[in-house]
């Protein structure tokens, strides 16, 4: 039935051992039972469609018995039954021998597999041409298929959809490759060979066919169709991967599979087999176990091992792996990472970011499904750092930019006929300040910024430049050859619509359509989008919240339109800020404030002021007026840019109209000239009222100034009102603005006064029609002053007499009234008091008949009368005051107050002559004095005081009263006796006392004498009386007696007492007595007087018994006790005292005392003695003992050495005397001696010191047994300190020891080696030295002597490491294959930094890196000059760091040997030069034929002399290239000479000699010479110009070179052609100084015109940094304000260092050595925390970690670990897991989409956000999240309890820390030491630094604005200062006249063309132009300029911006000598 066939390893199908009939069936069996098995295949042909006889047959072909267990499967591992044998078994299937489904191949296995092209290849192919680029690199779009592919086979993934790219074009790898990895659901061996066929789309896999998708589904509606579903057609993948390279290998793994499935595809095979004429389409699938790599053995495949070494781990991928990468497409993936990935990132931007899209400042951002799908990007290089970029980072994708950019968005839906739906969104992006915000896209570059040429202006197509609104998404994925422009509601409007137009080219837009519209097999275009969206069927709708709404789409949109433009829009400038203002006229409230009110805006080009002059346009009516202020409505400070606001003007004329107006800017006319507005004014005012016409027609005329009494009256008046002209009128003129105002007259009279002006009369009169303007007679004026009668022209509604500022015609009438006769009088002010005897005054007031005050005019006595009072007074005299003076009273007043009366007052003569007033009448002035008692003696006891009572009188009896009325009283008969005093100005009578009167020793009864008196009053007599003084009966005396036995002692004052001490005194008696000796007893009163010192208690009963208290005898014999008794009440103060001397008791203690110092060295003795002394139990010394005490004593201690103690006694003190103490060797520090005399002991204290130094020791290096690491040129990481010690390593200090330093002659050290002294404490700090040697590893010994004895010092060994950041050389890369052709680019030059260790320095700013180029001089001349300085590109890709660009430099013009050199600005003045790079600079191609200098207009004729009939000789003909540089010195060929007319109908045409047409010259090396002469009586029209032309002929050049014209005129007449030959010389002459002229006034004008473009610039860039200085609160002076910058300046680094010189908390750990770029530090230093409590817990936390140093690489972590061997821990960034690294922006355990779970407590926060990083933050941030997780800080213990007990209900709690200093574990334990942080203090310095405070950023920030301003100011004043120069030089007499000559040289040429007759068109032609050189703008771009323009002038624009004024002064001075007839050859 079947036969096994043998089995073979090739890809040829094994012959079949029997023959097969046409219903056999092949099979190819693999056994893999197991691994003994044969490993090939085995062919068997069987053809019974039985699954018992085909498992028989393999049985039998494979000699395995029949009862053996064992499985057969497909290659997808499904089993071969009998049920599914037919539909699985078929011809040409491969199957296995297992012993279960689901073992694991044991070997790999090749299944065959065809993949024949599916008919839709023949079907479809004309569809489209796959990679049609439209100006874009297609290779990004060729990844993109692969891309699309991975999504698909990811979309059902629940987790991360992993896709990764990875470039791997590392050569120790093996050949480049690109890989595209996917974690989807992998295919099996049939889907992978489905996928080989071309052309089986999803939909056409049926029959035969088994899907690689498991059977296509439509996918349900999501928004903007992220479906997923984008891999169709069965085409791009295979079109993608032979598009990028020539082999694609396949290697997938479905889940459910145990085996990995690989395929190749290569054109190497498909050409091998066509070639053997095999079947191109078939193949093997090899089935293999995964982390298989035995059948990779090709070198060029190494990196396929880690490859598949990756598949351990995963369940189910799919890999694409792409080698033989075009060499093209791998130099652009590499040079253009960031751009393709850049591309890449556009194309999927919603898979990444989901439907909104990458929304930067989004306030909450949606949790979408599509953050799990991430597109990672990575390139190996060999010795370069990987580039990974992930698409979701990147942040600069077209998509990203438009999101981000745009202010508002308008969404739209489209139904397109059945199901077909485009989603659309527009956005917009407004014009801020003084640009458009709508960002540019590198393949449609909107604004070109072509800065070579400055006379070129782009005309911008609005924001968006050409690009159209639309891009186009299919499925969510962008298709990039597709855009739509707009659609016919979204155009702009052919007339204006609500919004500019402008607005319309702001808007972009996206297209997301579903998979109902077509699109090519590419993915590249839409096959009919565009035509569907417009067709008139298409249905538009506005989404609108998330809504679809039906309502007119254009409509909708031009609303929408309008409203951002007016919200976002800012192109109004508003400048010259005046303030914040409200607005009371706007009838909201909410709109009242706040408005900015500015000076002035700029608009549409214009600027308008403040004043200006305007009209208004669109307003009802239409005026005319004055810019007052503009409002912006806001709170803004500064210049701002806005949409619109308002203006409000003043209309004018103001005397007309006097209002203002407020209008919205935008209605202001922008057409109007300032010229029609003043013509329109000043009409205007030539109609207003001028002056008034006053007449009386009735007589009492008033004129001016005039004086009138009191009520004379004034006559009526009749007024006109006069215009300019003289005309009268009553009203207004008319205006514009409605009906005219009428006028009237308002008459006022006013009274002045020096405080107010009084306005009495007010009447207003108005013009009668037929009469005119009359006021009546005034009769009522009777007020005195100075008057004025104003007539005053008012308007008619308001009465005002202004109109728009301007005063109304007037006139004043000024008069004065006076008063009249007196007629009554009134009483003036009184002068109080009025006092008895005392004259006094009463004026009067006399008035006339209206009150008005007036005078006497003669005499009179006036008559006074009061009742009980006699009155005297004086007449009244005449004169301008009426005072009766002289008046007296006498009289009883009753009391010292005073008493009232009624005065009457009559003055005869007057109308009303009577005047009654009241007084108040009070006593007179002191007279007498009244003293009580009466009786002359007084009676006193001695030691008291008397009162008496004291009254004052005046001299009529009354008691008075005045200011320092002292009584006094003064005692005589005794000495000391007091004076009382007593005061009476008040009430006039007091109680006259004062102190006791007490006289000494007083016995009997004594005399005294008191006299009372007022000293200041001599009119009052004073008072005597007696007065008796007898004895005290008070305490005098005190006695004190103390008892010895029964005799008492009287105890004097201050007697001594001695007794014991210690003891107590008693038994003290006290007595007292008075002045008569009288003892006094002691009562319980006297009792509490009585005070002593030793006791604060008294017994009083004691006391009283005449005892005192008790004293306490002192301890101490020196203290000598000191009692005080005092006696004090209020009359007598006593005391009594004495002292009591305390004497020794018995012996009871030792007492040792040291006399000297307390220190002794270790090993010497004491010098110090001891002595020892007897004392009593109160430590006083007892005299009583003897020297017998010496033996008693003895003297012990720990490591005392007694050998030679020595005890001696002192006779003098009474004292023993210890000497001879040593210790021998042990502790150092205080040492306790004890001393012991019978049963009593005492110890000292002593202090062991070392002993004498020894040796040296390092302090604080404790780890000097191996070298010291540091990089050559820096610091040692902490100072040299030594100190030192003696013989047994005590510290000695001694101070003053001289230390030295000795090292090898290759290493310096700096400061530089110098002698040191230790300190008192032994130490000498040598400093912290900067280490140069060689790299390697050098001593450094120390060097000391003690006493001239050399000491034991250390030695330290240096390991110097290079330094990676110190620049050492430049390295150059360019191609250097190329010849530098004149005029062309240079190859690219990259230039990279080396440092010592031979790395590429990074993080160089661009600016330091320049290249020079000069030409090469002489050997002689060293220094190079006329040097060209080049500037490098801008990097692209940040990942290139380290590596700077020339691109694309111009190579000179002019040929020669030039020297090009790369410098690197180290500092200031250090720079690092490259090695020179000589540049031969050889001729470009052949353009034209030349001569060497431009020769003179031949002038011939045809006579017979030669010369005459010349027209060249010696004419040197040469090929140029067109820099005319001589080229072609290789070409052979001839050159043809001919003469032409300019006539072409002219046929007479002149002939060489010889009469011929034509003359051939030859042509070799480059040149020919040519002679030429006319033919004698050559044909040819007299005084006609005729032109040669020299034809080259040379058959290597391909294309023809340009002739040479030479025009010639031609006579025939000789005399006439010797006169036209002189002309024509002339003619030559004067065109080469005419041309010489306008180049130098070309290069003039063109530099004249760079300076005013650098003035500019300069202005803009000074006042943009003013302004952003006021931002930061920094105000600047109109003067001086370079002083004030560079004051302000110093102040803010003086308060920056302040403020970084603050105490704050550092990081004591030494970091570890940077000596390579791939070592970060140690974690210590990597982070910093604010607050103090979280970084105490978080560093205890971290504490095993602290000191674990970071690198990139695990190359520098060994490096590292090898140098320590091994005793430092590291961390290589490049061995962490990152997928398990946690989120930083994940929320906390307690949120749940942004809200809480439950409420916490306590603040908890992510221990991760409290750090912050100084450098390097990705790698930190990837170091902490793996080190401290998601682990919470918050406030206490029971906080953290809560928080974890609420936390697990939800989910798993990480580990919590407290800011107390507690742990809780992520498995819930706390508690404990080792979950309790210590105090920082014991941390040792691991302990993260804090930040900088804020301030100093701050501080950073002003610094360098001011600095960036200083630059600006300075800059300014340069150019303005350059400009003023150069503008000067223009204006000088040379200048003038040399353009009155080039004007008098063109008159003299235009003549003499006249003359010769030349032709214009060749005349003014010229040829000269050919021979001028062509300067290029060596100016630094990133690619070739698109024009290059020709310039006559010395320099370019950048050169004349960039040299000093005097070389371009000299410039100019090269130009004016070739004027002056001296030509010089000028270099390029």
């Amino acid at each position: 039935m079947a036969a096994a066939a043998g089995s073979g390893r090739t890809p040829r199908r094994a012959p079949l051992l029997t023959p097969r009939g046409s219903g056999d069936r092949t099979v190819f069996l693999f056994d893999r039972r197991r691994e003994q098995a044969n490993p090939d295949e085995k062919v068997l042909s069987y053809g019974k469609d039985n699954y018992r006889s085909f498992r028989s047959a393999v049985c039998q072909a494979f000699g395995i018995a029949t009862d053996e267990n064992f499985v057969i499967t497909t290659t997808s591992r499904k089993e071969i039954t009998e049920d599914n044998f037919s539909e699985l078994v078929q011809d040409g299937v491969t199957l296995y021998l297992l012993q279960s489904v689901d073992q694991m191949l044991v070997l790999a296995t090749k299944e065959r597999i065809d993949f024949l092209p599916h008919y839709d290849t023949l079907v479809k192919s004309g569809m489209y041409e796959y990679y049609a680029s439209e100006g874009q690199n297609p290779l990004p779009f060729a990844l993109a298929e692969l891309i699309d592919n991975s999504l698909s086979a990811t979309s059902r993934n629940t987790g991360i959809r992993s896709i990764q790219i990875k470039l791997l074009f590392d050569d120790s790898q093996g050949k480049p490759a690109v890989a595209v990895i996917d974690n989807g659901s992998g295919m099996t061996s049939k889907q992978l060979n489905n996928w080989a066929v071309y052309r089986l789309s999803k939909f056409t896999r049926q029959g035969d066919f088994e899907s690689d998708h498991s059977g296509y589904v439509r996918p349900l509606p999501v928004p903007r169709s992220l479906n997923s579903d984008i891999s169709y057609f069965g085409v791009g993948g295979k079109q993608a991967v032979f598009f990028v390279g020539q082999c694609a290998r396949m290697i997938s793994k479905p889940a459910e599979s145990q085996d990995v499935h690989e395929l190749v595809l290569s054109k190497e095979d498909f050409e091998k087999k066509e070639r053997n004429k095999e079947a191109i389409y078939s193949g093997f699938i090899r089935n293999r176990k995964p982390s298989d790599s035995t059948h990779i053995t090709s070198d060029d495949e190494r990196f396929l091992h880690n490859l598949i070494l990756e598949e351990r781990d995963k369940e189910s991928f799919t890999a694409v792996i792409i080698t033989g990468v075009q060499p093209g497409h791998m130099q652009y993936l590499k040079n253009y990472f960031h751009l393709w990935t850049r591309q890449l990132a556009h194309i999927y931007h919603y898979y990444i970011h989901g439907p909104k899209g990458n929304e930067a400042n989004a306030v909450t951002k949606d949790i979408s499904p599509f953050k799990n799908i991430n597109i990672q990007i990575s390139m190996f290089e060999k010795g370069k750092v990987p580039k990974i970029v992930n698409l979701r980072e990147i942040k600069d994708d077209m998509q990203t930019l438009y999101i981000n950019t745009a202010a508002d968005s308008f969404e739209f839906k489209a139904h397109v006929e059945e199901e077909g739906i485009v989603e659309g969104i527009i956005r917009y992006h407004p014009f801020l300040y003084d640009k458009e915000t709508y960002p540019d896209d590198p393949c449609f570059p909107s604004r070109l910024n072509d800065d070579d040429d400055d006379d070129c202006f782009i005309v911008e197509k609005g924001a968006r430049g050409k690009r159209p609104i639309f891009e186009c998404f299919w499925n969510g994925r962008l298709i990039p050859y597709t855009t739509v422009e707009d659609f016919d509601w979204c155009a702009p409007p052919k007339k204006r619509g609500l919004a500019p137009i402008e607005c319309y080219n702001r808007i972009s837009g996206a297209l997301f359509t579903n998979d109902k519209f077509q699109v090519s097999t590419n993915k590249l275009t839409f096959m009919d989008l565009e035509l569907k969206l417009k067709d008139k069927n298409t249905l538009f709708t506005r989404i609108f919240n998330g809504q679809e709404q039906r309502m007119k789409i254009d409509r909708e949109f031009a609303l929408w339109l309008k409203d951002c433009h007016e919200k976002y829009d800012k192109q109004i400038k508003f400048t010259v800020f005046k303030g914040i203002t409200s607005r009371p006229d706007i009838p909201s409230k909410r709109l009242q404030s706040p408005w900015a009110t500015y000076a002035a805006i700029e608009w549409d080009g214009k600027t308008y002021k403040t004043g200006q002059l305007v009209k208004s346009t669109k307003t009802h009516p239409i005026f005319y007026g004055s810019i007052e202020k503009f409002f912006l409505y806001g709170d803004h400070d500064g210049d701002i840019f806005a949409t619109g606001g308002e203006v409000q003007i003043a209309v004018e004329p103001q005397a007309l109209y006097a209002e203002m107006k407020i209008i919205p800017i935008p209605k202001l006319d922008r057409t109007v000239s300032e010229k029609v507005v003043k013509k329109y004014i000043e009409d205007e005012m030539a109609r207003l009222p001028d002056k008034l016409s006053v007449t009386w027609p009735e007589g009492d005329e008033l004129l001016p100034n005039e004086t009138r009494c009191a009520g004379t009256p004034i006559g009526a008046l009749r007024i006109e009102i006069l215009n300019k002209k003289g005309e009268p009128m009553q009203k207004l003129p008319g205006t514009s603005h409605g009906g005219s105002k009428r006028l009237l007259v308002e008459l006022k009279v006013i009274l002045h006064s020096s405080t107010e002006n009084k306005e009495i009369i007010s009447h207003i009169s108005q013009h009668g029609g037929k009469w005119p303007y009359w006021f009546k007679k005034m009769e009522n004026l009777q007020k005195l002053g100075n008057y004025s009668l104003k007539l005053q022209v008012v308007l008619n509604e308001s009465n005002a007499d202004t109109y728009a500022g301007r005063p109304l015609p007037s006139k004043i009438f000024k008069f004065t009234i006076i008063e009249g006769k007196p007629e009554k009088f009134l009483v003036g002010l009184l002068e109080l008091p009025f006092r008895i005897g005392v004259p006094f005054s009463i004026p009067l007031e006399l008035q006339d008949e209206f009150g008005h005050a007036t005078h006497l005019t003669s005499r009179i006595r006036p008559v006074l009368e009061a009742s009980g009072l006699i009155l005297k007074h004086e007449d009244i005299p005449v004169g301008t005051k009426c005072v009766i003076k002289g008046i007296t009273a006498k009289g009883s007043v009753n009391s010292c107050q005073g008493k009232n009366f009624n005065l009457k007052i009559t003055l005869p003569g007057l109308k009303e002559d009577t005047q009654i007033i009241k007084i108040r009448l009070q006593p007179g002035p002191p007279r007498q004095l009244k003293v009580k008692p009466d009786s002359e003696i007084l009676k006193i006891e001695n030691g008291t005081a008397f009162p008496f009572q004291v009254e004052v009188l005046d001299e009529s009896g009354n008691i008075t009263a005045q200011p320092d009325l002292i009584v006094h009283c003064k005692f005589l008969g005794a000495s000391d006796l007091p004076v009382y005093s007593v005061d009476c100005s008040n009430g006039g009578t007091n109680i006259l006392t004062g102190p006791v009167i007490h006289v000494q020793n007083i016995k009997k009864d004594q005399i005294l004498k008191a006299r009372i008196e007022i000293l200041d009053c001599k009119d009052v007599p004073p008072v005597e009386k007696i007065i008796k003084l007898l004895p005290s009966s008070h305490v005098a005396r005190l006695q004190v007696l103390s008892m010895n036995g029964l005799k008492a002692l009287q105890v004097k004052h201050q007697d001594e007492i001695t007794c014991v001490a210690g003891r107590v005194m008693n038994k003290l008696i006290f007595q007292m007595y008075d002045e008569a000796e009288r003892e006094i007893p002691i009562n319980a009163a006297t009792a509490e007087k009585i005070k002593v010192n030793w006791t604060p208690k008294i017994d009083k009963e004691l006391l009283m018994q005449g005892l005192l208290p008790d004293i306490k005898v002192p301890s101490s014999v020196k203290d000598v006790r000191y009692c005080l008794i005092t006696y004090l009440d209020e009359h007598v103060s006593l005391e009594s005292a004495f002292t009591v001397r305390p004497v020794p008791d018995e012996p009871k203690h030792i007492k040792c005392k040291l006399k000297g110092s307390n220190t002794l060295q270790i090993g010497e003795e004491l010098q110090s003695e001891i002595d020892v002394m007897i004392t009593d139990q109160f430590g006083n010394q007892v005299q009583s003992v003897t020297s017998a005490c010496v033996n008693s004593l003895g003297v012990s201690g720990p490591g005392l050495d007694k050998s030679n103690l020595k005890i001696t006694w002192q006779e003098s003190t009474h004292t023993m005397k210890v000497k001879g103490i040593r210790y021998k060797p042990c502790l150092l520090g205080s040492k306790e001696l004890c001393f012991a005399w019978h049963e009593f002991s005492d110890f000292i204290r002593v202090n062991l010191i070392a002993g004498s130094p020894a040796k040296l020791q390092f302090v604080g290096w404790p780890e000097l047994e191996k070298p010291v690491a540091v990089i050559n040129g820096r610091e040692l990481e902490r100072p040299l300190i030594v100190q030192l010690c003696d013989q047994w390593g005590n510290p000695s200090p001694e101070p003053n020891v001289k230390i030295s330093l000795t090292k090898s002659n290759n290493l310096k050290i700096i400061p530089s080696n110098q002698q040191h002294k230790t300190d008192d404490t032994g130490r000498a700090n040598l400093g912290v030295f900067s280490i140069h040697a060689p790299r390697g590893e050098h001593i450094l010994q120390l060097r000391a002597s003690y006493n001239k004895t050399p000491l034991d010092c250390p030695v330290i060994t240096i390991n110097v490491l290079p330094d990676p950041e110190k620049p050492v050389c430049l390295n150059v890369k360019y191609d250097r294959s190329p010849c530098f052709l004149a005029g062309g680019t240079f190859p690219d030059f990259m230039v990279s930094v080396l440092s010592e260790d031979e790395t590429i320095i990074k993080n160089i700013n661009p600016a330091r890196i320049s290249m020079k180029m000069w030409e090469t001089q002489s050997s002689r001349i060293r220094t190079p000059i006329d040097v060209t300085t080049f500037s490098c590109c801008k990097v692209k890709d940040e990942k290139e760091d380290g590596f700077f660009y020339f691109k694309d430099k111009m190579i000179p013009e002019k040929v020669g040997i030039y020297s090009i050199q790369f410098t690197f600005a180290m500092d200031k003045t250090n720079t690092l030069n490259s090695e020179q790079i000589i540049a031969e600079v050889v001729p470009n191609n052949p353009v034209r034929l030349l001569p060497d200098s431009l020769p003179a207009t031949p002038a011939v004729s045809n006579v017979q002399a030669l010369t005459s009939r010349t027209l060249v000789k010696g004419l040197s003909l040469h090929i140029m290239d067109e820099y005319n540089n001589h080229t072609g010195l290789d070409l052979v060929g001839t050159i043809t000479a001919k003469i032409k007319s300019p006539n072409e109908e002219d046929i007479e045409i002149p002939q060489f000699q010889g009469k011929v047409s034509t003359v051939e010259f030859p042509f070799e090396h480059g040149s020919a010479e040519i002679n030429l002469v006319l033919a004698e009586d050559s044909p040819g029209r007299d005084s006609t110009e005729y032109i040669l032309v020299f034809e080259p002929h040379l058959p290597a050049l391909k294309k023809p070179l340009e002739p040479y014209h030479l025009s010639f005129m031609f006579y025939n007449d000789s005399k006439k052609q010797q006169l036209m030959a002189t002309l024509t010389r002339e003619k030559d002459q004067l065109s080469k100084s005419i041309d010489l002229y306008r180049k130098m006034f070309d290069t003039t004008n063109q530099l004249v015109a760079e300076m005013k473009c650098q003035v500019k610039e300069a202005e803009t860039r000074e006042t943009f940094l003013k302004n952003e200085l006021k931002k930061h609160q920094i105000e600047l002076p109109q003067t001086s304000t370079l002083q004030y910058v560079d004051s302000l300046l110093k102040k803010k680094i003086l308060d920056q260092e302040g403020v970084m010189k603050q105490p704050r908390r550092t990081c004591t750990l030494p970091n570890y050595p940077k000596g390579n770029q791939d070592i970060l530090g140690k974690i210590a230093h990597l982070a910093q925390i604010e607050d103090n409590e979280a970084a105490k817990v978080i560093s205890w936390h971290l504490a095993s970690d602290m000191d674990c140093v970071v690198t990139l690489t695990t190359e520098a972590a060994r490096s590292i670990f090898d140098e320590t061997q091994g005793r430092q821990q590291v961390l290589p960034l490049d061995s962490i897991y990152k997928k398990t690294l946690p989120d930083w922006s994940r929320p906390l355990p307690h949120l749940r989409n942004g809200k809480n779970v439950f409420r916490p407590i306590g603040n908890p926060v992510f221990a991760r956000d409290l750090l912050t990083f100084p450098a390097n933050i990705e790698h930190c941030q990837t170091v902490f999240g793996m080190l401290l997780g998601d682990t919470i800080i918050i406030d206490n213990l029971d906080a953290a309890n809560h928080y974890r007990k609420e936390v697990v209900k939800v989910t798993h709690c990480p580990t919590l820390l407290t800011r107390e200093g507690d742990r809780i574990r992520s498995n819930g334990k706390f508690g404990g030491l080792q979950n309790k942080a210590p105090p920082m203090d014991k941390l040792r310095g691991m302990v993260f630094g804090a930040p900088m405070p804020k301030l100093y950023s701050t501080y950073s920030g002003q610094i360098d604005l001011l600095q960036q301003y200083r630059a600006a100011l300075v800059k300014l004043d340069d150019v303005n200062k350059d400009l003023d120069l150069q503008l000067q030089s223009l204006n000088t007499p040379e200048m003038q006249k040399k353009k009155q000559e080039l004007a008098e040289q063109e008159k003299s040429l235009k003549l003499i063309k006249q003359k010769l007759g030349m032709t214009p068109a060749l005349s003014d032609k010229g040829t000269e132009s050919l021979l001028q050189p062509t300067m290029l703008d060596m100016s630094d771009t990133p690619i070739p300029p698109k024009r290059m323009r020709t310039v006559k002038k010395l320099y370019s624009s950048d050169e004349w911006i960039s040299c000093p004024i005097k070389q371009q002064q000299q410039a100019l001075q090269i130009a004016h000598s070739e004027l002056n007839g001296n030509p010089r050859k000028r270099k390029a």
